[in-house]
């Protein structure tokens, strides 16, 4: 029946059906049980949210949403057309807690921002029509291989022939860089890599570059929170501190005399005027 109703929408209600279903609209699809059988559903305000955001107005020959009001009213004309139909959700269909939520379907149809959905409409099938083609197609190309043409069996050959000559080098340049490296270890420690990157997260050129490295440790560099562990200060603290007076540390000349204490204070000029 579904298939039917969904058969008669017109083509921009289709459209928009399509939309909420595909994966660039971003409405948050969770798992249910109806009936025994696993069925996405989603949550009424996602799919507003996701008529009303600029992926949505990027589309083309579907209707013109700019308004809160206006996505219930085209969600309400795509629900009627049975693409989702309003369920009610339960507990876990399980015993365990994380299993699927029940959903029931409610006889009262309409659109609701508070309510669940669940899909009866998988969206544009080609890509499916399309892999499934491509796999029957080599499927078939390797069965009938004896059948093939003289010159495209050996073109085949030589291409399976190249493919196992690159993988073999691999292995044989990880293989000569291990020896290399056990070797230089030692006799010139810390021991030299060949191809350093060549197992590193990097592009295929950036994997032979550079030639050699030496194996050297990686520094930390590891930074002070303060200068606390600092003896001296600049003068320019001192003036700050002494309120535009420099006091400067003499050594004692061991007079008993007023004139001759341990410091004196001098006047100098401040540095914000």
């Amino acid at each position: 029946m579904s298939m039917e109703q969904q058969a008669k929408a017109p083509p921009d209600m289709k459209k928009v059906a399509q939309f909420l279903r595909s994966g660039s609209a971003g409405v948050k699809v969770r798992v249910g049980a109806l009936n025994g059988k696993r069925i996405d559903y989603f949550k009424g305000k996602s799919a507003v949210k996701a008529l009303l955001s600029p992926a949505y107005a990027k589309q083309k020959n579907m209707p013109k949403i700019t308004t809160e009001t206006e996505a219930l009213t085209v969600l309400n004309a795509v629900n009627a057309f049975t693409f989702f139909l309003r369920v009610q959700r339960g507990g876990p269909s399980g015993s365990s807690s994380s299993s699927p939520k029940s959903l029931q379907i409610i006889q009262e149809q309409k659109f609701a921002p508070d309510e669940y959905y669940a899909w009866f409409y998988d969206g544009s099938q080609w890509t499916t029509y399309a892999g499934g083609i491509l796999m029957v197609a080599i499927m078939l190309g390797g069965v009938m291989f004896p059948l093939w043409p003289p010159s495209m069996r050996l073109g085949v050959w030589y291409l399976s022939m190249g493919m196992l000559g690159l993988i073999g080098l691999f292995f044989a340049i990880a293989i000569v860089r291990l020896i290399f490296y056990i070797i230089t270890v030692i006799v010139a420690s810390p021991g030299i890599w060949i191809f350093p990157q060549l197992f590193a997260d990097v592009g295929f050129v950036d994997s032979f570059i550079p030639l050699w490295e030496w194996d050297l440790p990686k520094k930390k560099s590891k930074k002070k929170k303060g200068d606390k562990h600092k003896d001296k200060t600049s003068d320019a603290d001192k003036l700050k501190k002494n309120g535009g007076a420099f006091v400067e540390e003499v050594e004692d000349s061991g007079n008993s005399r007023p004139q001759s204490r341990s410091a004196k204070i001098e006047e100098v000029e401040d540095e914000d005027d």
